[in-house]
């Protein structure tokens, strides 16, 4: 049996279990049920706005390459170009 006739037969056992599965409606839940509640909302905390993992004193641009890279230059630099790590 070449390549070509598995596939087919392998194809064609996939039609027949799909086409022997009972056609009977799922039952569905009715919406008279009691509406799902929203999540609670959580407190607001007070956070810093800058993490201390990241250091203050490192004014680097920032700007986000497509890949998820950030560029490493100084903030508000002149060229044209991002260098990206």
């Amino acid at each position: 049996m070449s390549k070509m006739d598995a596939l087919r037969a392998m194809r064609e056992a996939r039609y027949e279990q799909r086409n022997a599965r009972p056609t009977t409606p799922r039952a569905t839940p009715t919406k008279a049920a009691s509406p799902a509640k929203p999540p609670a909302a959580r407190p607001a905390t007070a956070e810093p706005a800058e993490s201390p993992a990241a250091p203050v004193d490192d004014a680097l641009c920032g700007h986000r390459a497509i890949s998820g890279r950030t560029c490493t230059r100084e903030k508000g630099h002149a060229a044209k170009s991002h260098r990206y790590a």
